[in-house]
């Protein structure tokens, strides 16, 4: 019977790459919990003074509202209208739909290579392993005919670097306080070049503020039209460590405007308009059952396991909200990006199955 599963999966495989989209946008935010994704602004959270500094008047002007599905629309708007309306949103466990991560640590390096290699390497125990043995699927999608030296990757964390195997890989990775190069930059890309050079650094050099990430990958994206990008957002858990909730929530919001910036862009243009995928996530949660314990992660934090994801784009079925009980895992993202550009992606370490996306006919 698998037999057969596989062979199905290999012949839709070759035809999707007649039928499926040929640029994906891959975007993570760290560590934003599903709780504020599917329900909005904690009050609970809102009100301790430990997690406010004196702002929870904003809080509850700009965030909340009785109804959680009009809250977290206040939090995240464009996910909530074009994302939602244009595809797939998956995790929210009041209604049984789980996702999680299937490393057993919880935290940044294991799960974004969980994401992009499709393989919960339990080796990778650490923030600071060096580069990622394992061959990521943007490193494999940059080996392929079509897709070939139009793969690249920004994060706010310098760690990208080594999780993607920038060296092996051959792929362009800016990541923290890397500028962007090479001998004809625009004005914006040397403008933002600049900016991130002489920029706060509130983590010092081992992570940049969103902003710079967002502008120096939107620019790329204009400029460079890759098929494949990959943006990877971090304040969302810089805030949250820190028990900034205010800034939390801010961080998640601005995200949700920068994904809307990049789609408005991306319908504007040939190259990508009804052509493109975009898919959201995480690379791991948070604490929840007890309030003080969403400033952390860690597999000795209970729910720090507990992801989501969206998915939307031209070939995605508008389904909205998955209230279907299921369970799906973080190690199954690698093969369904390889999926969506139709193509299997193989490596030498385990890959996990794509996960069943509901497209259209």
């Amino acid at each position: 019977m698998k037999y057969w599963i596989l062979l199905l999966f290999a012949i839709t495989s070759i035809k999707s790459k007649a039928q499926n989209p040929e640029n994906i946008i891959i975007i993570t935010t760290d560590g934003f919990r599903w709780q504020e994704l599917f329900s909005g602004m904690d009050s609970s959270i809102a009100n301790n003074k430990k997690y406010n500094s004196g702002d929870s008047a904003y809080l509850f002007k700009k965030y909340w509202d009785n109804d959680p599905t009009q809250r977290r629309k206040k939090l995240l708007p464009f996910l909530w209208s074009t994302g939602e309306a244009n595809g797939q949103i998956f995790g929210n466990r009041n209604l049984g739909n789980t996702v999680n991560v299937a490393n057993p640590y919880w935290f940044s390096y294991p799960g974004y290579n969980e994401i992009l290699t499709g393989f919960a390497d339990t080796a990778i125990n650490s923030n600071d392993f060096p580069p990622n043995p394992n061959t990521t699927v943007l490193e494999w999608l940059n080996k392929q005919q079509n897709i070939k030296g139009k793969v690249a990757a920004f994060g706010a964390w310098e760690a990208f670097n080594r999780i993607i195997n920038e060296q092996r890989s051959g792929i362009p990775v800016v990541a923290a306080f890397d500028t962007v190069t090479g001998l004809n930059l625009t004005l914006q890309q040397r403008l933002i070049n600049s900016m991130l050079l002489n920029s706060y650094k509130p983590w010092l050099n081992d992570e940049c503020l969103d902003v710079f990430t967002h502008y120096a990958a939107a620019e790329y994206l204009k400029e460079k039209k890759p098929k494949v990008l990959y943006i990877a957002y971090g304040e969302t858990d810089e805030w949250a460590h820190a028990g900034k909730y205010r800034s939390y929530l801010d961080a998640a919001h601005q995200v949700d405007a920068w994904i809307k910036q990049l789609w408005d862009w991306v319908q504007s243009n040939p190259q990508y308009r009804n052509n493109t995928t975009f898919f959201i996530t995480t690379d791991h949660g948070r604490g929840d059952k007890i309030k003080s314990e969403w400033t952390s992660h860690g597999s000795s934090i209970d729910g720090a396991s507990e992801i989501w994801f969206a998915v939307f784009g031209s070939k995605i079925a508008a389904v909205g909200e998955m209230k279907n009980r299921e369970q799906l895992f973080q190690k199954q993202f690698a093969q369904t990006f390889a999926y969506l550009l139709g193509y299997h992606y193989k490596a030498s370490h385990p890959v996990a199955d794509p996960i069943e996306l509901k497209t259209k006919k």
